[in-house]
């Protein structure tokens, strides 16, 4: 039988040149962003699950990676990252799903706690930004 896997929708938001991130119960930085609903689309997951974490509106505009992450021993999630963009419109706050709410510039990101493709995912829509 074939694994069946959790799904996890991120977004990269970018406010000026810093990436909002949140601490994890594991004390981990992550992007934002949550399950998958039945029925739902990754984009508009995305979205839902910004708005719910930090309270602004975002736009999910490009599909940048896909990944396994082994969030516990034996226990894998599917990560899928969305660049978003945000048109500044309200203040980043954070819900209680967290336990800390970070803007980071990109040269920050290598010292933080966080899996690699957040990485990756951070710093391709860093660059797709600046090269629009």
């Amino acid at each position: 039988m074939a694994p069946v896997f959790p799904v996890s929708i991120k977004g990269v938001v970018l406010v000026g040149e810093r990436v909002v991130l949140l601490k994890n119960e594991r004390e981990e930085w992550e992007l934002p962003g949550g399950r998958l609903e039945a029925g739902e689309s990754p984009p508009v997951c995305v979205v839902r699950e910004i708005r719910e974490e930090l309270a602004i509106h975002v736009a999910a505009d490009a599909l940048l990676d896909a990944w396994l992450y082994e969030v516990l021993p034996g226990r894998e999630v599917l990560i899928v990252t969305y660049g978003c963009r945000y048109d500044g419109g309200g203040d980043v706050r954070m819900s209680d799903e967290h336990n800390a709410v970070g803007l980071f510039d990109i040269a920050e990101i290598d010292g933080l706690p966080m899996p690699e493709g957040y990485r990756r995912s951070i710093r391709d829509w860093h660059r797709r930004q600046r090269a629009s």
